[in-house]
């Protein structure tokens, strides 16, 4: 059943809005946000996002801020529960490897630096987590200093990256290859 040809779905909450438009933002970029589009997308009229936004600006504010907040509340706060620091950089690594939404959402919005709104919301989310890797990087033993270089080296890595795969799709390896370049990553970055 395609999208025009499902019934009115009348209580579509924010969140349902949000997550279409991150969606949206992930496949075509922040520049593809529309809201015709995008209530076409969900199966209602256009009326059903006036319930919730003033305009596709506030929406997309919305959206970007429930990305933001998602990398925080899932994973920072699972990675910060495991008890052994040196057993925390592996895990984060490994997880966030096979995230790809996320990853393509970050990558579309790389693209999109030049949007006011995008500015502020990928400065907050480089600060944290490079502050969350330093944390991490001292808690697996490393002086601040040095500390600090690696966790900039790891998320470097991490947006160079995505960078390659999702801006000129390289490198294009396969599935085995990817979880084996994590394990690299875990092997030269984590100290032992």
């Amino acid at each position: 059943m395609n999208a025009s040809s499902k019934p009115e779905r009348t209580r579509l909450s924010a969140e349902n809005w949000e997550d279409a438009a991150l969606d949206v933002i992930a496949e075509q970029g922040v520049g593809a946000l529309a809201v015709e589009a995008l209530a076409r997308r969900l199966g209602v009229t256009k009326g059903s996002f006036y319930w919730h936004f003033r305009t596709r600006e506030a929406l997309l504010q919305a959206a970007l801020e429930r990305w933001e907040q998602y990398g925080e509340r899932e994973v920072i706060a699972q990675i910060e529960a495991i008890p052994d620091p040196r057993e925390r950089l592996p895990e984060l690594f490994r997880r966030v490897a096979h995230e790809l939404q996320p990853h393509r959402v970050y990558a579309a919005l790389l693209k999109a630096l030049d949007h006011p709104l995008v500015v502020p919301v990928m400065a907050r989310v480089s600060q944290r987590r490079t502050e969350f890797l330093a944390t991490a990087f001292r808690e697996a033993g490393l002086p601040p200093a040095e500390a600090l270089n690696r966790a900039r080296l790891t998320y470097a890595a991490y947006v160079g990256f995505l960078q390659l795969n999702f801006t000129l799709g390289l490198p294009r390896i396969s599935h085995e290859d990817f979880d084996a370049y994590v394990e690299h990553m875990i092997a030269t970055l984590i100290p032992a």
